[in-house]
């Protein structure tokens, strides 16, 4: 049954977040990045990898929080950050997952991490159910991580591991996504990302130098040669079709909820199914007027964090 979400207030904005590049850009630059004490562990991987976990476990709490990351990102992202903080002062017990490569060094694998990595997610869940029996599991995924996300909710159905779920400006439509990074403006968000999957992919080159290689100049173009070429896929459509969230959300059946900027440059809103979300009894979604890609400068701060909260704890 849907959750009434009525009573979530309007995003306000100021007036100088007058697009959604200004909102992208403005809370990336100036938000909290401050991290809340956490204890770093590693958690095995089947494949003989490990993921970087960063936690804050509070004993007397009813549940724990998993939190996901965009590309390129971290748990030292803003948007990880201060949710975070809000969580913990709430009660909440929080874990971060740093995706392969995203943490203090480099993973094991060859492989990296991608928009449909469902396996690392399921890791996860597998390790707090087993350490955390009686926690409940809540799980917030942003961009990439949140695609990741409603693809795990879809695959996994009623044997989910997750009790309710949080998804932001989800790329619904990774080739739409990838082929507007390459126009215009956008093309500064494509050479940030592109810059430091360069970095990494040269780095990890000098221990396995039959790594693909890479001179292109798009974010498809290293979906296509790079993304698709280690993680099983034919190519860049074939990635895109068989991960992009859309394809995923008839299967949900947890409550979820999916929130979504109008103005976000990244992941246009006319790639959201939001025919299949109406149909779906477990889904739900808020579409803001103002906003960006993940950021969301409000008056007074901080209407993002309360909106996930506020469903976090109506639903576990």
């Amino acid at each position: 049954m849907k959750t009434n979400l009525r009573h979530v207030p309007h995003l306000r904005s100021p007036s100088w977040c007058f697009n959604g590049h200004v909102h992208t850009i403005a809370r990336s630059l100036l938000g909290d990045t401050q991290q809340p004490p956490l204890n770093r562990i590693e958690i095995a991987t089947p494949d003989n990898d490990f993921l970087e976990l960063d936690c804050h476990i509070q004993s007397d709490s009813d549940a724990i929080i998993t939190l996901f990351h965009g590309l390129e990102g971290s748990t030292e992202r803003y948007y990880i950050v201060e949710l975070m903080k809000v969580l913990i002062n709430k009660g909440y017990s929080v874990v971060g997952i740093n995706f392969r490569g995203c943490g203090s060094k480099l993973n094991n694998q060859p492989r990296f991490y991608h928009s449909g990595e469902t396996n690392d997610y399921q890791t996860v869940f597998n390790w707090i159910s087993e350490k955390y029996p009686n926690k409940k599991i809540g799980a917030v995924g942003f961009s990439l991580g949140g695609n990741a996300l409603v693809k795990y909710l879809g695959e996994t159905g009623k044997e989910s591991l997750v009790n309710t779920a949080v998804a932001v400006s989800v790329p619904y439509d990774l080739r739409l996504g990838s082929i507007i990074l390459s126009k215009g403006f956008h093309r500064i968000y494509e050479y940030r990302f592109l810059r430091t999957l360069r970095q990494k992919l040269d780095q990890k080159r000098k221990r396995f130098p039959k790594l693909p290689q890479f001179s292109g100049a798009t974010i498809y173009e290293f979906d296509d040669k790079v993304t698709a070429s280690l993680h099983g896929f034919e190519g860049a459509e074939d990635y895109y079709e068989q991960c992009s969230a859309r394809r995923f959300i008839d299967e949900i059946n947890i409550d979820t909820l999916l929130i979504h900027s109008k103005e976000d440059p990244l992941c246009p809103i006319e790639a959201m199914p939001l025919a299949k979300i109406n149909q779906n009894p477990y889904t739900d979604y808020i579409i803001s007027e103002k906003g960006g890609h993940v950021g969301f400068w409000s008056k007074p701060r901080g209407w993002l964090n309360f909106v996930i909260e506020n469903y976090l704890s109506s639903n576990l």
